[in-house]
This record gives structure tokens, sequence and C-alpha cells, in this order.
């Protein structure tokens, strides 16, 4: 595949990683921080991607926003409609606005232990495929969606989602791509990422919970 154009969108904090709860401790601004670090470390690794030619973050969090920015990545507000497919769809249309002829890939902001490489072999593989995505670690859920230029991005993300994904005629794609395909959502998917190595923010937030 060509270098694509990347919409990741991240929650506000308040609202994000819920089931994740208390893996940073019981002070909710721990939990902020977590859910913050795990995009920093999701967001560093593909910037770090060499097929990745623009990264675009959507979020209407204020400290995300800042946060990001701040590191030299691009954000952009939510759009009128609610909803992480939503999300999708409008940081699709801005980077299509300014680059029509080029794929856009939609990935997960929940991945700590991902690697440049996993997802420069994970877009790689989607050359020649319309739409293509990776499923995640426990094979429901998507944590990679592509879509070749000219085509509608169309994201389907959610329960059951690499299911809706294949329906809607998506490809998917075969690759070991561990740190890609974990994503983390609960306290035992963390202890999966971290095995897997985790990124410095995300290694940063936990090493106070550390137990000694």
């Amino acid at each position: 595949m060509d270098p694509v154009d990347l919409v990741v969108p991240v929650k506000r904090l308040v609202e994000a990683k819920t089931r994740l709860r208390g893996a940073a401790g019981d002070d909710p601004a721990a939990h902020a921080r977590l859910a913050l670090a795990l995009a920093h470390d999701t967001v560093a690794a593909a910037r770090a991607a060499r097929l990745v030619h623009r990264l675009l973050v959507v979020s209407s969090d204020p400290v995300v926003t800042l946060e990001l920015t701040a590191a030299g990545v691009e954000v952009v507000p939510d759009g009128p409609e609610p909803g992480l497919n939503a999300a999708y769809s409008h940081g699709a249309a801005v980077l299509r606005a300014r680059r029509p002829g080029v794929p856009v890939a939609a990935l997960q902001a929940d991945l700590p232990a991902l690697r440049p490489e996993e997802l420069d072999a994970a877009l790689a593989a989607a050359t020649g495929f319309a739409r293509a995505f990776v499923a995640d670690a426990d094979g429901t859920g998507t944590a990679l969606l592509t879509a070749a230029a000219g085509v509608d991005l169309d994201p389907r993300f959610g329960v059951g989602s690499a299911a809706d994904h294949a329906a809607s005629g998506a490809v998917p794609l075969v690759g070991e791509w561990p740190g890609l395909r974990r994503d983390v959502d609960t306290p035992a998917d963390l202890a999966a990422a971290g095995l897997l190595g985790l990124g410095g923010r995300t290694r940063g937030v936990l090493a106070p919970c550390a137990h000694p």
C-alpha cells in the first residue's frame, strides 16, 4: 500500500476505558493519565511507521488536544455526530478533503504495545484490497481498518466489529502483529500488553503502582 493518512479518535478522558478503572490506582486523575498514556504510546508508534504519511487525532477532550498538539500531533474536534464510528468518518473526511487520492486507515487509540514495524507490515498487507482490517487479539474486535484511495472507509467499530467489517466486504488480514492486535480494555488486557512491552508513557503511569 502507498503511504496512508491515518485517523485515531480519542474519547474524552472522563469517559474512556471504564473497564480499566483501578488499574493505575483509585484516583480518577490517575485513570485519566492512564487513558491518555495509552493514546500517547499508540500515536507515537503510528507516527514512527514508514507507511503513515499523515496522522490525525479526533478528540474534543481539552487535555488530549493540549498534550498531543504539544507533541506535534494534529488534533481536530469531534464532528457533529456522536460516537466512535462518526469520529472515524469525520477524521477520514477531513483527511480526504485535503488529499482525495490517498488511502486512509483507522486505528484504535489503546494499543500501548504497538510497534511501528507491525503497523507498516499490516498496511503493506492491505495493498490491493479496497478495504481490509486487522482483528484484535480476541478475534472479535478491530484494531485497524484500511480503505484504498477513492473507497469509503465505512467504519463499523464496536462489539463484534470484526464480523461486521468482514460482512461489509473488508478483507481480514493475516499476520502475527501482536502489539497491533493487543488493544487494552481491561486489566487482563493491560497485563497481556505488558508482556509484549509497553510504550514509555504507559510504563511511566503504571510505575508508581508496581509492588516492590
